[in-house]
């Protein structure tokens, strides 16, 4: 079967990085990188991220791995596809990378802001933070729903076996949508 590019695709990291102000020791360091996925309906697709050029290489074989597992994503499109608003990417249950942002209620740059950190799914995946709240509103982590990640799945092991940190394995405020390598 043949893989399709959605129509919105971008063709270039310029494209990707619109509308924001960021320190070129930061912009010159991230790649635009196009990774097959199956959906949640299981029909293929490719998809894109933003991230750091020296975690490229390894981030596009990870992919291609869930792919062959037929691991679910919902959506992967870049943040710019969405003014770079954090909250509607996730309410759309969008698979993203870059976003140059803070941690949500810090002043601390978020390893988003790197293109260090991936999140996936997050309406099945959410982020249960120190406040109570759950981004995106509504989420439930359910392990028994496709594309949950838990401590037993496939796609959690192949990150960790990468040397990605998850942070679905904290003890408080697990981001179960949320990998990071520094």
């Amino acid at each position: 079967m043949k893989l399709m590019l959605p129509d919105q695709s971008l063709s270039s990291i310029y494209q990707a990085l619109l509308g924001l102000d960021i320190p070129s020791s930061i912009s010159d360091s991230l790649a635009l990188i196009e990774v097959p996925y199956v959906t949640f309906d299981n029909r293929e697709e490719k998809g894109q991220l933003v991230i750091h050029q020296e975690l490229a290489e390894e981030v596009t074989a990870l992919f291609e791995e869930l792919y062959n597992q037929c691991f679910p994503i919902n959506k992967m499109v870049p943040l710019v596809e969405y003014g770079w608003d954090d909250v509607a990417s996730m309410a759309d249950n969008n698979t993203s990378a870059f976003n140059y942002r803070k941690i949500i209620a810090t002043d601390l740059l978020s390893n988003h802001a790197l293109g260090r950190a991936i999140d996936i799914n997050p309406l099945q995946n959410p982020y249960y933070a120190l406040n109570g709240e759950v981004y995106p509103a509504n989420a439930i982590h359910d392990p028994s729903v496709p594309g949950t990640l838990h401590r037993d799945s496939a796609a959690v092991f192949l990150f960790k076996e990468k040397g990605w940190t998850w942070l679905g394995d904290r003890d408080t405020y697990k981001d179960y949508q949320h990998f990071e390598k520094l």
